[in-house]
């Protein structure tokens, strides 16, 4: 998914995104790792446009997901709506700098280079994507989760074992006292 320097003006150009997850080597690992599971195409669109010495790229992808609570472990459906803003610029060679330390500001962190006459977006859109899947996916706010005694799903079911008193694996340290010297 490139880009042609050339063809970015100071009017938008328009690059409608429609792609399959194997198109994007990052996704695809992080299906078969089980991280997650885009269940259809990416879309979205991207526009890229001529700022000065740089090319900004902005865009809204669109994922559908499927994902399993962190809680109780059902499996539900769920989706990944971001928009993004990216400044490029040409990559200069030659470059030195004699400070051990640099500040970055704002513009650095949302910022990347690019060599040739081309941008590959790719890398750009997986990123965007992956940042978005949540680490600890959950159903629902509201999710209570499995009882950590018996294993039932408490969003459906209720337990006796919540009257239960529970063991602690410490609790023989409960009372356990250092004496001082």
């Amino acid at each position: 998914m490139k880009v042609t320097v050339e063809h970015i003006k100071d009017t938008p150009f328009v690059l409608h995104l429609d792609e399959a997850v194997d198109s994007f080597p990052l996704l695809a690992g992080m299906q078969n790792d089980n991280g997650c599971c885009i269940t259809g195409r990416i879309t979205g669109d991207i526009f890229a446009t001529r700022e000065f010495n740089t090319i900004r790229v902005a865009g809204r992808l669109v994922a559908p997901l499927e994902l399993s609570c962190s809680r109780c472990l059902a499996e539900y459906v769920s989706s990944i709506d971001t928009s993004f803003t990216i400044f490029f610029r040409k990559e200069t060679t030659g470059v030195s700098c004699d400070e051990d330390e640099i500040e970055l500001g704002e513009m650095d962190l949302i910022s990347s280079v690019y060599s040739g006459d081309e941008i590959d977006l790719t890398h750009e859109v997986e990123e965007q994507i992956a940042m978005e899947i949540p680490l600890k996916p959950l159903c629902s706010e509201s999710c209570k989760g499995l009882c950590h005694v018996c294993g039932i799903d408490l969003n459906s079911s209720s337990c006796a074992c919540g009257e239960q008193p529970t063991s602690l694996a410490f609790g023989a340290l409960k009372n356990f006292k250092i004496a001082e010297k």
